[in-house]
C-alpha cells in the first residue's frame, strides 16, 4: 500500500512538476511581445482557426486571416508604445486568461487574452482591446 502511495505522489509531482519538461519551451512572451510591437502577422500565429475579438467596440467570431486584417487595421490607427501584462491566470495543459494594458498613440487600452494550452503551444481564441 506504501509502495502505491508513493507512486501515486511520485507521479503527480513529475507531472505538476515545473521542470518535469512539459511546456518549458511553452511560453505566453511571444504573444506579449507581438502586441507589444503592434505586429498584426505576428500575433496571428498564435490565433486559433476562428476567434471571438472585440477590437475597440468591433465585435464578432472571425476567421484566422479576418482577425489579423481587423488587428492590423487598429494597430495602424494605435501605434503601441508599449504592452505590459497585468494579470495572469495560467492552467497549463487546459484554457489560461491574460489581462494586460496595452499603451497607443491614442491612449491605453485594456487586453483581455484567452488561450487553450495543448502539445502545439498557445492557440489565442479570444481577444478583446477595450478603450481604458
Amino acid at each position: 500500500m506504501m509502495q502505491v502511495l508513493s507512486l501515486i505522489l511520485s507521479a503527480f509531482l513529475w507531472f505538476y512538476s515545473p521542470d518535469s519538461g512539459m511546456n518549458t519551451d511553452k511560453s505566453i512572451d511571444p504573444i506579449v511581445s507581438a502586441i507589444g510591437s503592434g505586429s498584426s502577422s505576428e500575433l496571428a500565429r498564435f490565433f486559433d482557426s476562428s476567434i471571438s475579438m472585440n477590437v475597440n467596440g468591433q465585435q464578432g467570431d472571425y476567421s484566422k486571416n479576418q482577425a489579423e486584417i481587423v488587428l492590423r487595421d487598429f494597430f495602424k490607427k494605435n501605434q503601441s508604445l508599449g504592452f505590459s501584462l497585468i494579470f495572469q491566470n495560467e492552467n497549463p495543459g487546459s484554457l489560461s486568461t491574460y489581462i494586460g494594458e496595452y499603451s497607443s498613440n491614442q491612449g491605453m487600452f485594456k487586453v483581455f487574452i484567452k488561450v487553450s494550452q495543448n502539445g502545439s503551444g498557445f492557440r489565442i481564441y479570444s481577444l478583446d482591446f477595450v478603450k481604458s
